[in-house]
């Protein structure tokens, strides 16, 4: 049966009540005080506008203000959203020109088992090192087995797959010879053939 999180559309309704709330009293306070005179006496609101002259000023100010503190938030989301995706692409870029052959064979295994999703031993220093450097995403489904440790599910981030490439990961050009092939298997990390047959021992 689906449930809805009701405490966050509650907030989202509010926020967007609250905006249209101050955005409808910035433009009638401001025609108000704005408005030609002559409109006004058509209106007949002059006396009304000059006994509360002080509260529709009061009202106009805090509408834009509202308004204000709205556009300067959205901002600095975006300012700080631009920042965190450079400092991330700098960790990516700096990470990538520094793989050592554990952390270059680890991400050759994507590419050699052709698969968007590995899964990989939590504890390994080639993935926390992945994972720190932000190379690497975990996707959750975490177990724990008796002897290998726990594992969970990984990928290749988006940026780091901008990063990513043949010559970086020192993979064949083309299609690999039998001799190239070989080589990569005897390259490949301790732990990946060793995974299946202990996963039969789970805790």
């Amino acid at each position: 049966m689906l449930k809805f999180d009701m405490s966050s559309l509650k907030f989202t309704n509010n926020g967007k009540w609250a905006s249209k709330s101050m955005l409808w009293l910035a433009v009638s306070c401001g025609a108000l005080l704005f408005m030609p005179s002559k409109l006004v006496g058509m209106l007949r609101l002059d006396g009304f506008i000059s006994d509360y002259a002080h509260f529709i000023g009061l009202g106009l100010i805090v509408a834009v203000a509202f308004q204000l503190t709205r556009v300067i938030n959205y901002a600095l989301d975006l300012s700080i959203a631009h920042l965190t995706t450079k400092r991330m692409e700098e960790n990516i870029a700096g990470k990538v020109n520094l793989l050592d052959p554990a952390e270059r064979a680890l991400l050759r295994e994507f590419f050699l088992q052709g698969s968007t999703k590995l899964t990989l031993p939590k504890d390994e220093i080639a993935v926390m090192a992945l994972v720190k450097s932000q190379i690497l995403e975990c996707l959750g489904n975490e177990k724990h087995y008796a002897i290998q440790g726990p594992t969970a599910e990984y990928k290749i981030s988006m940026k780091a797959r901008e990063y990513l490439n043949r010559q970086v990961l020192r993979l064949p050009a083309g299609e690999p010879s039998k001799e190239e092939m070989q080589q990569l298997i005897r390259n490949r990390p301790q732990f990946v053939g060793g995974m299946a047959p202990q996963r039969k021992q789970a805790a």
